[in-house]
């Protein structure tokens, strides 16, 4: 049997070339083969047969001596049991204050802050008001009528500048003129035109408390009892209810807006509906 150096192809013919690549034989190096020992029968059998229990000196189990002495030899000292190396639990006893002998000299207040010279001012709690119409009639933070009025006048002119541009824009689409207005559709028109200007009273309320007028004569509109709200602003709600409750003032003959002449705090039926009231901004 030849063993082909390349490509290590078994062959059990005697040729000078590999069957399987071709190579040939000749140019192969030879190396020597390994030259076994040759057993005689006395040899130890097995893995560890030639282990010897007897040359190892690092084993304590194995190495020659009193069969009872122990393995690990104990201290020349023992140690004290653990409760008694454990100390007891130490507690740590509350400071007394030290006993201050009375100052013989007399200290400013600048000097010690234990008993002061001067007692403070008592200061007396402010009146509690349980709703804004028990305040007193000459409240400083209520609107003047004349800045009301200003106020009214200015909304009134550009609601009613809004309505006629929608009304001039819906008559263009309609192809009508301004004389032939009766042709369209009134419910509709009004219903629309009224969400319009409530939308205008009722939005700018509720975001900042001010209409353009109000804006700009320096007043706004905030909850007459601001307890529980949040820095005196109208709720959207509330701005909605005081929109609608023009209507309701504007019915009887424009009696609603009395008061805001003739009141303490120039409330008129919508700020007593929508529970608000008008001050200085």
């Amino acid at each position: 049997m030849a063993k082909c150096p390349k490509c290590e192809y078994f062959s059990f013919d005697s040729g000078g070339r590999c069957r399987n690549c071709g190579y040939d034989f000749s140019l192969a190096v030879d190396v020597p083969s390994d030259d076994l020992e040759i057993k005689n029968g006395t040899e130890p059998l097995g893995p560890l047969g030639d282990f010897s229990l007897n040359d190892t000196p690092n084993l304590p189990l194995f190495t020659p001596g009193d069969p009872d002495a122990p393995l690990v030899a104990p201290g020349a000292a023992p140690r004290a049991p653990l409760s008694v190396r454990r100390g007891p639990p130490t507690t740590e006893r509350p400071a007394r204050p030290r006993p201050r002998a009375p100052d013989p000299e007399p200290r400013l207040a600048l000097d010690t802050a234990e008993i002061p010279i001067v007692p403070p001012p008592s200061r007396k709690p402010a009146p509690v008001v349980e709703h804004a119409s028990d305040a007193p009639a000459s409240d400083p933070a209520t609107a003047g009528l004349a800045a009301r009025l200003g106020a009214a006048v200015i909304d009134v002119t550009i609601i009613m500048g809004i309505n006629l541009a929608v009304l001039y824009f819906t008559l263009k689409v309609c192809d009508l003129t301004f004389a032939e207005v009766l042709l369209l559709p009134a419910a509709p028109l009004l219903a629309f035109l009224l969400l319009l200007d409530g939308g205008y009273l009722s939005t700018f309320v509720a975001a900042g408390g001010q209409t353009i007028g109000k804006m700009a004569t320096g007043i706004r509109v905030v909850p007459a009892d601001p307890s529980g709200r949040t820095a005196e602003r109208v709720t959207f709600g509330h701005a909605v209810v005081r929109a609608a409750a023009y209507v309701v003032s504007l019915v009887p003959f424009g009696l609603g807006f009395l008061p805001v002449f003739f009141g303490r705090q120039r409330r008129g039926l919508h700020d007593r509906l929508a529970d608000t009231r008008v001050i200085k901004a």
